[in-house]
Parts: structure tokens; sequence; C-alpha cells
């Protein structure tokens, strides 16, 4: 899913928007799981 000549700005917007709504569909174990996959693969720290 490439966006050639996409503002990379607007394109970030974009993604964030998309994973913000995926986010919300998603269960607390589904979460849960997402957060520690994030957190081993040093993504996000507490």
């Amino acid at each position: 899913m490439a966006h050639f000549g996409q503002d990379p700005e607007l394109r970030r917007e974009e993604l964030i928007r998309v994973i913000e709504h995926s986010l919300q569909t998603l269960t607390a174990a589904e979460l849960e799981a997402l957060y520690y996959d994030m957190l081993t693969k040093d993504y996000i720290r507490p």
C-alpha cells in the first residue's frame, strides 16, 4: 500500500487514524497481547 508522492506527515496522520480505529475494536485480552508484544520489541516503554 504505497502512497508515492504523498506528504510523509499526511501519511503518518492517516496511519495513526487507521491504527486508532483498529485499537477501538480490540478486546481487553487482545490489547494486553498487543501491549506485551510491543513492549518486548521495545516499541513502547512503560
